[in-house]
């Protein structure tokens, strides 16, 4: 049996966790959101260990989508995934993502963003170069032994759906 483990990585705001409910309507995979597991409602966090703990127990799962960068755990996460999507957008559609979420419930984040904060905003301008070299460098590890997609734009994303979901496969 053909068991997917999807891990779908990339900026914040550039459309990770939208591919991601996506692509769990297509396939009925569990969906696991890296912000609901390290973020608490009252805007703390979970200590790493915590959270390591949690994340061990998604992996050794046969069968899973995991949505989220947390770019210390990634090399682990890698060793077990059969697919990786990585979201490479230009930094101004990220950062017009992130700005029309403010204020928007979502199901990947415990709690509601009522402001940009300048922090955050930093993170995704420095995100190109303190980030995506690290990830490229890691993905070209796994070229041979995992499938892996790079999506430039959420158009591309949004025809890949279209493409899987009228074939059904991944």
């Amino acid at each position: 049996m053909n068991h997917e483990r999807i891990l779908v990585i990339g900026s914040p705001g550039s459309g990770k966790s939208t591919f991601s409910r996506k692509l769990q309507k297509l396939t009925g995979l569990h969906l696991y959101y890296l912000d609901m597991i390290w973020h608490r409602p009252d805007l703390t966090t979970i200590s790493r260990d915590e959270f390591d703990e949690k994340l061990s127990r998604i992996l050794e799962q046969d069968e899973w989508i995991i949505d989220g960068n947390y770019q210390r755990t990634l090399p682990l996460r890698l060793q077990r995934c059969t697919r990786i999507f990585l979201f490479d957008l230009p930094v101004q559609q990220c950062l017009e993502g992130v700005k029309a979420r403010i204020n928007q419930k979502r199901e990947d984040m415990p709690w509601i963003e009522t402001e940009f904060d300048p922090e955050f905003m930093q993170y995704i301008k420095d995100f190109p170069k303190d980030q995506l070299p690290k990830i490229y460098e890691l993905l070209e590890t796994y070229k041979g032994s995992r499938q892996i997609t790079i999506f430039h734009s959420r158009k591309q994303a949004d025809e890949w759906l279209s493409d899987k979901g009228y074939k059904g496969e991944l």
